[in-house]
This record gives C-alpha cells, sequence and structure tokens, in this order.
C-alpha cells in the first residue's frame, strides 16, 4: 500500500518539476512565445491548487482509492493528450485536465498511509512519502532534460504512462479497506468560486501584455475574477462544511505560515521557471544542461534540510525563518551580475548554492511551524491548506512574470525577475521574523 501511495503521488509532483525544461521546445514547434508558457505552467496549477481540497472531502465521501483510481486514469489519460496535443491551445487545455486529475492524486495517497499505518510505522510511511516526491522533483528536470534533447516535448508527458499503469495493477492486486465517511458535503459552490476566481486575474495578468490594461478583455475578467474570490470568502464563513475553514486562520502560527509559504513559494516558482527558461533560450544552454544548473539546490536540501529541521526543533523555528529566506534571497542577487555571455561558474553558481543554503535552512522549520499550530485531529486540513496555498502562490508568480519580463525573455527582463525573486524571499523572511512564536500551542480541535 505505501508504494501505491508513493507511485500515485510520483506522477504529479514529476509533472510539476519536469515542465520547466520543456517549455522552449514547446514553443518552437507550437509557437506562441512566453505567454504559453506561462498558459502551460499556470493552466495546470489553476485546477490543481483550487481542487486539492475538494479531492480531500471526495475521498471522504467516495473512498480513497476509488478517487485515487480515478485520479490515476485521468492523470493518464490527460498526460497522453499532452503528448498528442497538435496545437498550444489543445496543450493548455489538456494540462488544465490534468490539474484535475493531478488534484485526486495527492490527497489521496496520504490518505492511504494514514488509514493504513498507525504511530511510528505512519511516521516512518510519511517518511518514505516525502522520499519519493523528492526524487521526482530531482529526476524531473534531469529527465526532462535528456527527453527533451533526445526524442522531443512529448516524450514529457508520454513517460508518465508506465508509473501509472504499474500503480494501477498493484491496486487491482492489493485488496484494500475502504473508508467512507458518512454525512460528508461537498462545497460545490466554493470550489466553482475558487476556480473562476484564480482563473480571472491570472488570465489578466498574462494576456494584459498582448491586449492592455485598457482593454475589456482583461479589465472584465480580473474585475469578475477579484468578485468571485470576495463570494469564495463569503462562502466559507457560511458553509456548513467548508473548503477552507477560516478559523484555522485565527491561530498565529498558522496565519502567519501560511502568509511566509505565499511569498517564499511564489519566488521558488518564479525562480525555476526563469533561470531555466534564460539558459535555454538566451544563453542557449541544451534543455539538459538547463536541468542540470538547479541539481545543487536538490542536493544541498537533501545533506542539510533534516539538520536543520532537527535545529528548528531544539531551538524554536521563528529565526530559520526568518534568516533562511533572506539568506536565499541574497542568492538571488548575487546571480544579478550575470551577463551574456553567460558563465554559469562564476556568474550564477555561487547565488544558486547560497540559495540553496537558505532554502534548506527554511522549509522543514516552516512546515513545523505550521503543523505545530493546529490539534493532531486539524493536521490533514491543515497540511492540506499550506500545501493549496504554495500551489496558488506558485500559480500567481508564474503569471507575473509577463507583467515584469515583456513578451520576450532578455537579459534585462531576467534581471528584473531574479530582483522580484529576492524581495519576496526577503519579505518572506521579515514576516517571519515579525510574526512566528517559538513556543505556540497547539490550537484544540473544535
Amino acid at each position: 500500500m505505501l508504494w501505491i501511495a508513493i507511485l500515485a503521488s510520483f506522477v504529479s509532483f514529476l509533472d510539476s518539476s519536469v515542465i520547466n525544461v520543456a517549455l522552449p521546445a514547446i514553443t518552437r514547434e507550437l509557437g506562441g512565445g512566453i505567454t504559453t508558457q506561462q498558459w502551460v505552467v499556470d493552466a495546470y496549477l489553476i485546477t490543481l491548487g483550487s481542487l486539492i481540497l475538494v479531492a480531500g472531502s471526495l475521498s471522504d465521501l467516495l473512498g480513497r482509492v476509488v478517487v485515487l483510481r480515478a485520479g490515476l486514469v485521468g492523470f493518464g489519460a490527460t498526460s497522453v493528450m499532452c503528448a498528442l496535443a497538435p496545437t498550444s491551445e489543445v496543450l493548455i487545455l489538456a494540462r488544465a485536465l490534468q490539474g484535475v486529475a493531478g488534484a485526486l492524486l495527492v490527497p489521496s495517497s496520504l490518505a492511504l498511509i494514514s488509514s493504513n499505518f498507525d504511530g511510528a510505522a505512519r511516521a516512518k510511511a510519511i517518511g518514505h512519502w516525502t522520499a519519493g516526491t523528492t526524487v521526482a522533483f530531482i529526476a524531473g528536470p534531469l529527465l526532462g532534460g535528456v527527453l527533451v534533447d533526445s526524442v522531443g516535448w512529448r516524450w514529457v508527458f508520454g513517460i508518465n504512462v508506465l508509473p501509472i499503469a504499474v500503480t494501477l495493477f498493484m491496486l487491482g492486486i492489493l485488496r484494500a479497506e475502504e473508508e467512507r465517511k458518512k454525512g460528508v458535503r461537498i462545497d460545490y459552490p466554493g470550489a466553482v468560486l475558487c476556480v473562476l476566481g484564480l482563473a480571472g486575474p491570472v488570465y489578466a495578468l498574462i494576456e494584459q501584455g498582448n491586449y492592455g490594461w485598457g482593454s475589456l478583455l482583461i479589465q472584465i475578467p480580473f474585475a469578475l475574477g477579484i468578485l468571485c474570490l470576495a463570494g469564495f470568502i463569503w462562502r466559507q464563513k457560511t458553509a456548513r462544511q467548508p473548503l477552507l475553514p477560516l478559523s484555522l486562520f485565527s491561530v498565529r502560527n498558522f496565519a502567519v505560515g501560511n502568509l511566509a509559504t505565499a511569498l517564499i513559494y511564489a519566488a521558488l516558482s518564479i525562480g525555476g521557471f526563469i533561470i531555466v527558461l534564460f539558459l535555454q533560450q538566451v544563453a542557449g544552454f541544451p534543455a539538459t544542461f538547463a536541468a542540470l544548473a538547479l541539481l545543487p539546490v536538490s542536493i544541498v536540501n537533501i545533506l542539510l534540510a533534516s539538520w536543520f529541521g532537527s535545529l528548528a526543533g531544539k531551538f524554536g523555528p521563528r529565526w530559520f525563518m526568518a534568516l533562511g529566506p533572506v539568506v536565499a534571497g541574497i542568492g538571488y542577487i548575487l546571480m544579478l551580475a550575470s551577463e551574456t555571455p553567460v558563465n554559469y561558474w562564476t556568474q550564477l553558481m555561487p547565488g544558486i548554492l547560497l540559495f540553496a543554503v537558505g532554502l534548506s535552512a527554511t522549509v522543514a522549520p516552516l512546515t513545523a511551524a505550521i503543523l505545530g499550530s493546529v490539534s493532531e485531529q486539524q493536521a490533514g486540513i491543515g497540511s492540506a491548506l499550506n500545501n493549496a496555498v504554495s500551489r496558488v502562490a506558485g500559480l500567481l508568480g508564474i503569471a507575473l512574470v509577463g507583467l515584469v519580463v515583456g513578451n520576450k525573455l532578455e537579459l534585462d527582463g531576467f534581471h528584473r525577475m531574479l530582483a522580484v525573486t529576492a524581495v519576496l524571499l526577503v519579505l518572506g523572511g521579515v514576516v517571519s521574523a515579525v510574526g512566528i512564536q517559538n513556543h505556540n500551542p497547539r490550537r484544540e480541535a473544535p
């Protein structure tokens, strides 16, 4: 059962990490420039980020295995659709549908672990699950680079079929106990408002470069999206079983930690997106070498993250969450020295290494501060909310790229995005320094 949970999440995390490397090749074949590149990433994140909480409710209502199987079949089908897409419009639609399927995978896989393991065994199983998703993040860009440079970008999506088929086979031969909760209500109006509320502003931010802010084609979706977001918040205050329990945000560390998450993860999405594009489209690196450029981040994180997590457990998370993002931001400031022709080793590598150290000091304390602020009974929804916040932050971060860079990525635009990324990271550190408390008692479950 553990391997089923790991493999099911693996494909979702793999697809999130592999896509940036393939973007230049996609636009060379299908056209569309940076706008298409933004939509290929954000179409997936809109549906994934807005529906991940709905997926948790569906797992309780219909059963985890049923939802997991549906997610796997859907992810496989939409991956094939992405691989065969004849136009950029079809690819963007397929990516949005892939996000719907991806939203079903992560909550259901974690729920399987929770229902089949207890105590120390559960903690160990979650550790294995986390290791599997980390491998996906590391392997994704490297695998994507090799595929793009050898057989083409379409195989970046086609490769998903193999792990999905293996997982479905394992689900078929193992008899998992199905758990369904009675009295679960799914907030469908809330889900619709959330999707529209995210899609409207994201559309406006991405397409403003093509139509201009004075166009009704930009103003109307932006305004309707903001109204839908306001309606979503109102709905969460009044619904009997809301997707987003707003009461959790009355807990200081939870609220501040999620604000820091939004700032930091927006920066992470922007940074990974812009560096890989710059190295391919401006510096002329092959896709494989561009993917290798960020490998030090994963290696340093594996080596140092658990150590920083242990230190945060001993001394409290506040100053790790404060200083870590600032160090990471300074890493991006160092990269402002980059020029053309690009010398990766002297212009980018020092900043990437410093960023990696700062990120390693941040992630485990951030997670500990958020989950440590809620009761064990609320840990599931707390984790899901934090996951959704990080996804939505990444979505909005990518949407901002066109506004800052323009219609074509050049050295000046790259420098502007590095500066924006650094500012977001430093703000995440400042918010943590001001708001996080080292001794925050768990909230009692209602």
